[in-house]
């Protein structure tokens, strides 16, 4: 304030130098009230050149100026009331649809929160929630199945795992899992899928440890993965993930890359020492069904002998002079006369056997 009383607004004071005005001059004032924060004067004619002020912008946007209603010039309605109501009535209930109606898919559940606070899980089809903020809706695909894979079959990747007896082993295999409970598998882990890659991997050196190489890098695949499967599914619901591990599937267990060519000769001797084995097993079989056999035919024939012994006796030598002279040129011998037996099946036996042993040769140089 001005030691003279005057505020910042009074108009300007014309004195004798020591504050005081002179009495015989009269003070004239201006035109329009100044404001101290305006360096520009109001009525100066630079005024005209300037924007609306912020009193001017709120009086207008309250229809207090324009001809063409409130709120910028939006248009009234018939009655002459605003329509700022109704649009924001129309925007209200826009907000209230998209936000409040859910589509899931079949293979969708959705996750509905409270204020943030997990309230329920709705099912596929169609879904209500409250309005946002209140409430929101977080789509899960909790039917569908999610491989993981872990390793390479390609021989620049390595995954070494350590067996039983002290021996590496390179393995490649793959995690098929899906979502059993959304709202877990949402907020109980940070990074539920590094969760399922950490764990696997885990459980198959735990696994393996547990059998020796030859075991791992065959017939005991099986078993491992089974082992993988049951460990994997206890840690993670131990954590409360939500997740349920589908199936484990070995796809290489191999020897490190340096030393898999003698192992693969190893392998190989293995299999034809098999396949030796199987065949000698086959023709052990035979021979002793073979011999079965004869036994209970022999055993047939002394029956019917017991019983007839002359019958049997005649019928098995009539049988072996079948099989005797079936192999000889024959003449028949009749009462009074001979009677040469033409035995044409033998002359064709013979003559394909000449042709056969004919060598044919090339003319001499």
């Amino acid at each position: 304030m001005a030691a003279d009383g005057k505020g910042p607004w009074d108009g300007p004071s014309s004195g004798d130098g020591k504050g005081g005005p002179k009495a015989d001059k009269p003070v004239s004032e201006p035109k329009g009230t100044r404001n101290p924060w305006d360096p520009i004067p109001i009525n100066s004619g630079a005024d005209k050149k300037r924007g609306p002020s912020l009193e001017d912008l709120l009086r207008r946007a309250g229809g207090g100026g324009g001809s063409g209603g409130g709120w910028g010039g939006l248009p009234k309605r018939a009655n002459g009331g605003s329509i700022v109501p109704m649009v924001a009535g129309g925007l209200a209930l826009l907000w209230i649809g998209f936000t409040s109606v859910h589509q899931l898919g079949q293979k969708e559940q959705g996750v509905v929160t409270f204020l943030g606070k997990y309230s329920r899980t709705a099912n596929s089809g169609i879904a209500f929630t409250l309005p946002a903020p209140f409430e929101q809706m977080q789509k899960v695909e909790s039917k569908k199945i999610t491989t993981t894979a872990i390793g390479s079959p390609q021989p620049d990747s390595k995954n070494l795992v350590l067996t039983k007896d002290k021996n590496l082993i390179d393995m490649a295999y793959e995690v098929r899992w899906s979502i059993k409970s959304p709202d877990l598998y949402l907020f109980q882990l940070d990074k539920p899928d590094d969760t399922v890659r950490d764990v696997a991997e885990s459980a198959m050196r735990a696994a393996v440890a547990n059998f020796n190489f030859i075991d791992a890098n065959g017939p005991g695949r099986g078993d491992i993965e089974a082992e993988v499967r049951k460990y994997m599914q206890a840690v993670l619901d131990e954590y409360r993930s939500g997740i349920l591990v589908q199936s484990i599937t070995i796809l290489q267990s191999d020897p490190p890359a340096e030393v898999n060519a003698a192992f693969q000769e190893v392998n190989a001797a293995k299999q034809r020492r098999e396949s030796n084995m199987n065949n000698a097993r086959a023709y052990s079989s035979q021979v002793t069904q073979l011999a079965e056999g004869e036994t209970a035919e022999f055993d047939k024939i002394y029956e019917q002998y017991r019983q007839a012994p002359e019958v049997t006796k005649r019928r098995l030598y009539y049988q072996t002079m079948e099989q005797v002279l079936s192999k000889v040129d024959k003449t028949i011998v009749e009462p009074g006369s001979v009677t040469p037996y033409l035995p044409l099946p033998e002359f064709k036996k013979r003559a394909e056997k000449k042709s056969d042993d004919v060598v044919v040769t090339g003319a001499k140089p």
